[in-house]
């Protein structure tokens, strides 16, 4: 696994926007396949989306679809999640992750992602008026 460092959250109101950042030093984030995970209070961790690392595949669970976007910056070493229309339940603390070694990502991976072992700190995002 690979430690990876989240940034970006904050609080918003409903229907607002943010720009969530993963970022890797010492670890070349474009060769694989990288995800996007979130944990509300009193829940357990679920995916969110994933993109791969070649073709930029991605994949969105159906509660985001059409509101976030991921994308990677190969210069710049950064994987972002753009939010957008923001709903109080995406609400969470939002971690990404990768297991260095899978290039390619959809539902399947992501899920045996949930139990991957180390995890950054995530950074917070609330929605509320």
């Amino acid at each position: 696994q690979v430690p990876l460092v989240e940034s970006g959250g904050g609080l918003v109101q409903p229907g607002g926007s943010l720009r969530l950042s993963c970022a890797a030093s010492g670890f070349i984030l474009d060769y694989y396949a990288i995800g996007w995970f979130r944990q509300a209070p009193g829940k357990e961790r679920e995916e969110v989306s994933c993109i791969s690392a070649r073709d930029g595949t991605t994949y969105y669970v159906d509660s985001v679809k059409g509101r976030f976007t991921i994308s990677r910056d190969n210069a710049k070493n950064t994987v972002y999640l753009q939010m957008s229309s923001l709903k109080p339940e995406d609400t969470a603390i939002y971690y990404c992750a990768t297991d260095g070694i899978s290039g390619f990502c959809d539902a399947t991976l992501l899920r045996r992602w949930r139990t991957l072992q180390s995890w950054g700190q995530g950074t917070q995002v609330t929605v509320s008026s």
